[in-house]
């Protein structure tokens, strides 16, 4: 039997020659309660979504019937909770995922284009205000959202717009964070001397922006995007106070509706509810998920170079 040697780190010495780099057990030993910190961290997050999993796999006799919560049960039949998911009151879930994504996509992409134009405006430009209006915008960080949403109702009333899908997008397109993050970035990784340059090879200021200024842009435009995205995919304080119409929830506002319904009639027949609500949730997560892992090189390098990590 053949033995592979670990091969150990190694380090070039200042005359360019490789020597072994060792570790230092001081150091080793001292990663120990951090990776216990982190391991526990991780458990603790993922056990929400475990449960998820196990539990969708479950009609309503498995899941009332006192087996684990946390395990599943004698009949995985993932199969027929789709079913039921989505053909249940005429398959209306599939149209709050479609809501979801609308509301999501129109929102996020809307929200990305105003933080990027008003972020590289702060950063790159000198106006009268600039510093009151920025302070403003710091401020708006700090305000909650929730906190806006029986004012933006009002308003939105008076306007006319209330239980349409606009009362939904329009308040989402302001992201004050992502104004922020998008000028913090352009100060550092838009040089002025490069904006320079362009102006005097005759490029114009929308030309400038689009050529130079916006491809070194991207990783914070796909940070916003992707934050933006999974705010208003989780959004449902404002469409449960928007919205009347129940063909227009999003999917966190339809589930809590068969949640409050399955808790009204609990044993006389809202027990058989709370399968379809358990996968329904379930998949209302998977879209976020596809979101960050193939996006996440791109959010993770905004994040680092904005100064935020």
């Amino acid at each position: 039997m053949s033995v592979t040697p670990v091969e150990r780190p190694k380090t070039r010495r200042a005359s360019g020659k490789l020597v072994e780099r060792r570790s230092d057990p001081r150091r080793v030993g001292g990663r120990i309660p951090l990776n216990i910190v982190l391991a526990l961290l991780m458990i603790y997050f993922l056990i929400p979504f475990w449960w998820l999993i196990v539990n969708s796999s479950k009609d309503a006799a498995s899941l009332f019937g006192g087996g684990s919560a946390l395990w599943f049960g004698d009949n995985i039949d993932y199969v027929q909770n789709f079913t039921d998911l989505f053909t249940y009151s005429g398959g209306i879930y599939a149209r709050w995922l479609g809501n979801s994504a609308l509301y999501a996509l129109a929102g996020g992409i809307g929200a990305t284009v105003l933080a990027v134009l008003a972020g590289y405006g702060f950063a790159k430009y000198s106006f009268a205000g600039r510093r009151f209006g920025f302070a403003v915008i710091l401020g708006a960080v700090m305000v909650p959202t929730t906190a806006l949403v029986i004012p933006t109702f009002v308003l939105f009333a008076e306007a006319g717009l209330t239980n349409t899908i606009w009362a939904v997008i329009l308040p989402t397109l302001l992201n004050p964070f992502g104004v922020y993050l998008m000028c913090v970035y352009a100060r550092d990784a838009v040089p002025d001397e490069l904006l320079d340059a362009a102006r005097v090879d005759g490029a114009g200021e929308f030309r400038t922006f689009a050529t130079v200024a916006l491809p070194l842009l991207r990783p914070a435009m796909v940070t916003v995007l992707l934050l933006s995205v999974v705010s208003s995919w989780n959004n449902y304080f404002l469409p449960l106070v928007m919205l009347s119409d129940n063909r227009l929830f999003p999917v966190t506002v339809g589930i809590g509706l068969w949640q409050s319904t399955a808790s009204s009639y609990g044993a006389a027949g809202g027990q058989t509810l709370w399968s379809i609500i358990i996968l329904g949730s379930l998949v209302s997560v998977i879209p976020l998920i596809i979101a960050f892992l193939t996006l996440q090189r791109y959010w993770r390098g905004g994040l680092a170079i904005g100064s935020l990590k």
